[in-house]
């Protein structure tokens, strides 16, 4: 039988597929006799020495094919990645950053995603409320492993009220559940003042500290919030006092951990350290980043890659004007890193601006949340420097398109520059200022 979200768009030259004379247009019928759900049974039903398909041609004729594929990806794509219709989210969580959004923005920005499927596929957090118990054992039979998961607190009562969803209050129980079944899991938290922060914090790194190894990371993130809080609970956002309380509590719980287990488990995002006035913790303070999506030890990876870095620039004559865009909270950090490259390579000029939030407002300062207009009511128009700089988190991932709707090319324009994404990356950093390579 057709069905649209299993119909191949795209075959991999030279693949296990290709060779068997599967083309784009054709449909995915069956596996071994089952027909897959969804992306991830796919890839279950796929992960076999021989592999059986039925194969709905497009001229409408039905084929058995028989693929010997030693355990290698078949190089199929389809017209619907996941095979099936993105999950949304159930909940009305108290601190949701998508309904604080203005209108008139990327139409994809308002989806609110909550697909254990994206989670295992593209790192994305999930609250597992809206997944029924056979979703649950379903997982654990396919052996989705890790998943990641927006515990937020461990108190269900708390729960219920912070997802504003009266099933929410039973995560430890399906976490015992994946845990019990040898999956691994990283967790996060938004942290609320007067929520599930102080006592309550306290309680959630003990009840998921009870679950290691199989909760492999924990992350600590402060609530995001911008100006469009009309009718929204209200919540306090996270300043110096309060940050350096939150250091003090987890670093505590770091120190207890890592003596036990010879793990911290517990990582604090580094907007807690930039708001306290803290030096960021060295880059083995992180055991490897594993929640640096979560903007957990992003500097730290991008010094120490940068400390690295400086002593590799050549040693020739350089005229570079350079103009860098970042948000309030990274700019003292950026400016450190840019006098030193001045100093490092002579004749590189570098002027450094922190870029005010008006789009979402003030209290919004991390450089992944600038828009485009910002920018240019920041860098002035038709300055003459060679290129600028951005942190490609401003942009869309896979996309040159900023939160406001605005294209990197209609930014170019406007400010008749050169721009230039940078990933969080002490070497390219390095090397986009200075326009060359450096030397290994």
């Amino acid at each position: 039988m057709h069905n649209p979200n299993r119909t191949i768009a795209y075959v991999e030259p030279g693949s296990p597929a290709e060779a068997a004379g599967i083309q784009p247009g054709d449909t995915l019928v069956s596996i071994g006799g089952e027909t897959p759900l969804d992306i991830i049974e796919y890839r279950y039903l796929c992960a076999e020495y021989e592999v059986t398909l039925e194969i709905l041609k497009k001229n409408g004729t039905t084929e058995i094919i028989t693929i010997e594929n030693d355990y290698e990806d078949l190089g199929i794509e389809f017209s619907e990645g996941l095979i099936d219709s993105a999950q949304s989210c159930t909940n009305k969580c108290i601190f949701c950053f998508i309904d604080q959004l203005p209108k008139g923005m990327r139409e994809t920005v308002y989806f609110k995603d909550d697909d254990a499927r994206l989670s295992f596929l593209q790192g994305n957090y999930v609250t597992l409320t809206n997944m029924t118990d056979s979703d649950i054992d379903r997982l654990i039979r396919m052996r989705v492993s890790p998943i990641n998961i927006s515990v937020h607190t461990t108190n269900p009562d708390l729960r219920c009220k912070m997802l504003s969803n009266r099933f929410a209050g039973n995560i430890l129980e399906r976490m015992h559940k994946f845990a019990e079944a040898g999956l691994y899991m990283n967790c996060q938290i938004v942290l609320c003042p007067g929520y599930n922060d102080g006592t309550e914090l306290d309680r959630t790194i003990d009840d998921l500290a009870d679950m290691l190894p199989y909760v492999s990371s924990l992350s600590v993130v402060p609530v995001g919030l911008t100006r469009y809080r009309d009718g929204l609970c209200p919540l306090k956002p996270f300043d110096r006092k309060s940050s350096l309380s939150t250091i003090r509590q987890v670093e505590a719980h770091q120190r207890r951990i890592l003596e036990k287990h010879s793990t911290r488990l517990v990582f604090l995002a580094d907007e807690f350290y930039l708001n306290a006035g803290l030096p960021i913790p060295d880059a083995a303070s992180y055991e490897g980043f594993p929640q640096i999506e979560n903007g957990v030890g992003l500097i730290a990876s991008m010094l120490e890659e940068f400390n690295d870095g400086i002593s590799r620039i050549p040693k020739k004559s350089y005229c570079r004007d350079i103009a860098i865009a970042t948000g309030e909270l990274a700019a003292d950090f950026i400016r450190e890193l840019a006098m030193r490259t001045e100093q490092a390579a002579p004749g590189v000029k570098v002027t450094v601006y922190a870029v005010k939030n008006d789009f979402f407002g003030g209290g919004v300062t991390v450089s992944g949340l600038v828009c485009a207009c910002d920018i240019k009511k920041t860098i002035p128009q038709n300055s003459g420097y060679d290129e600028l700089l951005i942190p490609d988190s401003m942009l869309r991932d896979g996309e040159d398109v900023f939160l406001d709707n605005i294209t990197l090319d209609e930014l170019e324009a406007g400010l008749g520059l050169t721009i230039t994404p940078v990933p969080n990356d002490g070497y390219i950093f390095i090397e986009k200022i200075i326009g060359c390579e450096l030397e290994f």
